[in-house]
């Protein structure tokens, strides 16, 4: 059927016209966006979730994210700001702590963030007595409520760093209604105040984490985390060159950051950690009981090579149990010793307490192959090199399982053995008198006394400023040196690596990522 031109032009119109409208429509209404994720990669493992018994680096980083403590760490900073409470205050010189909380905090099941759940919370841990209840039995007398909002925390004498303490998750308080008082609730996933919540969790395997929707802060940057565990650092670094991930995070081989770095296909980000590895001497063990030994020891150390040769300078070599960069941190070691190995001060130190070339001291150096990552037989060998290059040390090396390591490190079985750490609270005291008190170190089998040592540690925990509590810990340190019961190899930095879209890592001493702080950008 023939069409007629004036029809044509008619249909032309009509044709143009629907286009514009169908333009105009589309202008209005934005398309829909993608959802906003991140996934992250790890060879850490999730141990425990419920906090009145989580005490690992990588469960507290979690923990950190779907709940909240009293107080919290700037990002970037050592500074402490209020988080669950909208102010505070002390009394009795520092023995007393009053938390006003503020009003309206809801956990996920509904339950609304009162002084009386508040409390419920710490006795639970109290009652519960897990691996990390000692941040609440050593240190609180009493918990009460003084009203709705508010709750009155009595300390059995008063300490300066209180505020550190309310900030580990230990304190994160739960609800009552979705967690039991009185015995660990391992795989609950409940959660409690905090930027995400979880959604999905299969232990070993995968981690879903999405924003929550009664969080009181700033919305986070992504609406879902989801985290990958990998058995092994070269799993994790193929699925970060395959895409699989977005960041791999703890922990990479020192060689992979390295040739990740060189290949400038990735964001590496690098950070001040407050992660510390030493040397455990047990001064009840002959000849370890004589100080002599232990100085030529400490003198013979090559950081430098460590660092370098065994880490490829993804550490730093380190001269006190203190971190570089925390308050009253001094180099003690390399005042005494020197900063790099000193042979010479090592040999007469060794003379002097009965040893020659031909009368060698024998040492027996124990490390754990797997819980500080696959370079820890490295470690050893490397120190092995240090001491021998005296040429009047002998060490054989042994090592056990962590379980195994640890259950004989308590009984005082190891003369000589390797460790680190990482901090519960950034406060000097936290690298210090868990270490150095008399009985505090029963963790590493009680190695070291010393009643003068236990008077300073005691005195600067109570002081009431700063300034005081430095030329304490200078002293300790100084004292440290000395006595050379442990002696510090050195700190780590922290490393992550990411695809180059991804923005907002925040890598600081805290050492807990934040993922409410990760974009693509």
């Amino acid at each position: 059927m023939a069409v007629s031109k004036k029809a044509l032009i008619i249909i032309a119109a009509i044709i143009v016209i629907a286009i514009i409208a169908g333009a105009l429509i589309m202008m209005k209404k934005p398309a829909p966006q993608a959802e906003s994720v991140i996934i992250i990669g790890t060879t850490d493992k999730v141990t425990d979730l419920d906090p009145a018994n989580a005490y690992d680096f990588f469960t507290w980083e979690v923990l950190s994210n779907i709940m909240s403590g009293y107080f919290e760490y700037e990002p970037g900073t050592l500074q402490l700001k209020p988080a669950l409470v909208e102010s505070y205050e002390t009394q009795d010189g520092g023995k007393v702590w009053i938390l006003h909380l503020k009003k309206g905090l809801k956990f996920s099941d509904g339950t609304e963030l009162t002084a009386d759940v508040a409390k419920w919370s710490i006795d639970r841990v109290a009652k519960i007595k897990g691996d990390p209840s000692w941040f609440v039995l050593d240190f609180v007398d009493k918990v009460e409520v003084v009203d709705k909002y508010t709750l009155k925390i009595t300390l059995k004498q008063p300490v300066s760093f209180y505020k550190a303490v309310l900030a580990v998750p230990t304190y994160f308080p739960v609800s009552p209604n979705s967690y039991p008082a009185d015995k660990i609730s391992s795989d609950n996933t409940a959660g409690g105040i905090g930027p995400y919540r979880i959604v999905k969790w299969e232990r070993d395997q995968e981690l879903v984490l999405e924003a929550n929707p009664n969080w009181y802060g700033p919305a986070p940057k992504a609406k879902k985390i989801i985290i990958k565990f990998y058995k092994d650092a070269t799993a994790l670094r193929l699925a970060l060159e395959s895409g699989e991930i977005d960041v791999a995070w703890r922990t990479l081989n020192p060689s992979d950051i390295i040739s990740l770095k060189k290949s400038g296909k990735y964001n590496v980000i690098e950070g001040n950690g407050a992660f510390i590895r030493y040397i455990v001497f047990n001064t009840k063990i002959s000849p370890f009981d004589k100080k002599e030994v232990r100085q030529a020891l400490a003198a013979a150390l090559c950081r430098d090579k460590i660092a370098n040769e065994v880490f490829l300078g993804t550490v730093e070599p380190l001269y006190s149990l203190v971190p570089k960069g925390l308050w009253s941190h001094i180099d003690a070691f390399k005042e005494k010793y020197g900063a790099t190995q000193n042979l010479e001060l090592a040999r007469q130190l060794l003379k002097k307490a009965g040893f020659s070339e031909t009368n060698k001291l024998k040492v027996e150096l124990w490390y754990t192959p797997s819980h500080y990552g696959s370079t820890e037989a490295d470690l050893a060998a490397k120190i092995k090199e240090c001491w021998e290059a005296t040429g009047m040390v002998e060490v054989t090396i042994k090592s056990a399982e962590w379980s195994t390591y640890l259950q004989m490190t308590r009984k005082g079985q190891l003369p000589v053995t390797l460790y680190g750490w990482y901090p519960d609270y950034i406060d000097p005291d936290d690298f210090l008198y868990p270490f150095l008190h008399t009985g505090s170190n029963r963790w590493l089998g009680n190695p070291y006394s010393n009643p003068e040592m236990d008077k300073l540690l005691e005195q600067a925990q109570v002081a009431p400023d700063q300034a005081t509590r430095a030329k304490l810990y200078e002293q300790v340190q100084e004292m440290l040196a000395e006595d050379a019961p442990i002696v510090p190899i050195f700190q780590g930095k922290l490393y992550a690596v990411a695809q180059k879209n991804v923005k907002g890592i925040v890598l600081d001493p805290y050492m807990l990522l934040r993922y409410w702080l990760i974009y693509k950008g």
